[in-house]
């Protein structure tokens, strides 16, 4: 089972490689990784998807608040969250397969943002299914470059991973 963690971190240089050490030396996978700074200058939000039951959870959920740097850790339950991933796909385009890869791109809610004479770039943002999907379809026209960012995630509604 995959779970989504928002962990709150100090803003400061070195706690990206503590959290990751923290989950290589534990011999547990980072399936996804996003950082970003919060509406707090001095606060970081990664949002970590990891692999393992709830033992693992707990485990690594202990681990990280052990950290001095970590704020606050959260498990973001599935139903209780939503996702998003942004992907870039540089795609193989000639006269014949422009009008199909624009039909596509229209279809997903996607973006043409950069247009060539050989090639187009697509963007496209979503859950990882919706991600999955559109790759599937312009493989079929020759993907020369995929660029994905992690998983990022927020509790719906008036919920909220706050620092306390």
């Amino acid at each position: 089972m995959k779970h989504t963690l928002s962990v709150l971190v100090d803003n400061k240089p070195g706690v990206l490689t503590r959290v990751a050490g923290l989950f290589s030396r534990r011999g547990y996978n980072i399936e996804s990784l996003a950082v970003g700074i919060t509406d707090n200058p001095e606060i970081s939000r990664m949002t970590i998807v990891v692999a393992g039951d709830d033992h693992v959870l707990e485990q690594v959920t202990k681990q990280l608040n052990k950290l001095i740097d970590v704020i606050r850790v959260s498990d973001l339950a599935p139903d209780e969250s939503f996702e998003r991933e942004l992907a870039l796909f540089k795609v193989k385009v000639d006269k014949g397969s422009r009008s199909e890869i624009l039909a596509i791109v229209d279809v997903f809610r996607a973006q043409i943002v950069d247009v060539g004479l050989k090639t187009v770039v697509v963007a496209v943002t979503g859950t990882g299914d919706k991600i999955y999907a559109i790759e599937k379809l312009l493989h079929n026209y020759g993907i020369i470059e995929i660029v994905r960012t992690g998983k990022i995630a927020m509790n719906r509604g008036e919920k909220v991973v706050k620092i306390s």
